[in-house]
């Protein structure tokens, strides 16, 4: 097969493709197209999205996976598919469809299954989970939260400058529905088939510093795959749960790449 010529990027709760600005201009340089598609609804600026949060509050993990299904299938030739914490989840997801040449889920977030909590992720999602109620709000972060969960290796300025372009309301419902997914019988939204042998690779890249997705959740992602299909981990020192805007971003989106192109089926 031959290489990849289009990348999709795909972005987390609690920010908008508007999160993926600088490795868009990147990426490009290096001679790919690429895309990265809002979930459905969120195709408005972050400061429209944070005057009506309707549809945040609306949206579906299954439309999410929909829109992204649709759109991998339309394209020539399978792509890389870059995702950023729940970014990370709708990749497994997509792979695990067989879709894309080869996958990147950086600080993502888990898939069913994964158990793993640490105490960070616990205080990073208390906004959203201290209060059933949130499962019909669109639920939004402090500053002081955000810098927490999102960029707590930044100064406060340059944290505050990032909480003000990128930040928005996460799906309270969808929070929820993670949350409780191994509580539930059956296979929920964000099961995968972790012994399925024709799941093209996936690397997991892990910030050191992540508060919200620290790297023992992707540890516990990677090794919850069982079947003879890569499955990788890097983990980078210093890096935070906004790991695309941190300071070095650009040699992880290189090595992310890299890594795909070289692995891609």
């Amino acid at each position: 097969m031959s290489s990849p010529d289009t990348i999709v990027l795909i972005h987390g709760f609690w920010v908008t493709p508007r999160s993926w600005e600088h490795w868009i201009a990147h990426y490009e340089k290096r001679g790919y197209r690429v895309l990265a598609p809002a979930y459905p609804g969120f195709e408005v600026e972050v400061e429209s999205l944070n005057a009506d949060t309707s549809p945040i509050e609306k949206v579906t993990v299954p439309q999410i996976v929909d829109s992204l299904v649709a759109l991998v299938q339309g394209l020539d030739k399978p792509p890389v598919l870059i995702g950023h914490s729940a970014g990370g989840v709708f990749v497994q997801l997509l792979l695990d469809r067989g879709l894309g040449a080869a996958g990147v889920a950086i600080n993502s977030a888990p898939t069913e299954g994964v158990a793993v909590l640490p105490l960070t992720q616990i205080k990073s999602a208390f906004p959203v989970l201290k209060n059933p109620a949130n499962r019909h709000r669109a639920v939004g972060l402090t500053f002081e939260q955000w810098h927490y969960a999102f960029t707590n290796t930044f100064p406060e300025e340059e944290s505050r400058a990032l909480y003000e372009r990128y930040a928005v309301p996460a799906s309270g419902a969808i929070f929820w529905d993670s949350a409780l997914a191994t509580l539930r019988p059956g296979h929920q939204s964000t099961y995968v088939d972790y012994h399925n042998e024709d799941r093209p690779p996936l690397l997991f890249v892990s910030g050191e510093k992540d508060h919200l997705m620290p790297p023992k959740v992707q540890q516990s992602n990677a090794k919850h795959y069982k079947s003879h299909t890569v499955t990788e981990v890097k983990e980078y020192p210093g890096m935070p749960h906004l790991l695309p805007a941190a300071p070095g971003w650009e040699a992880v989106a290189d090595d992310a790449l890299d890594w795909a192109v070289a692995h891609a089926r």
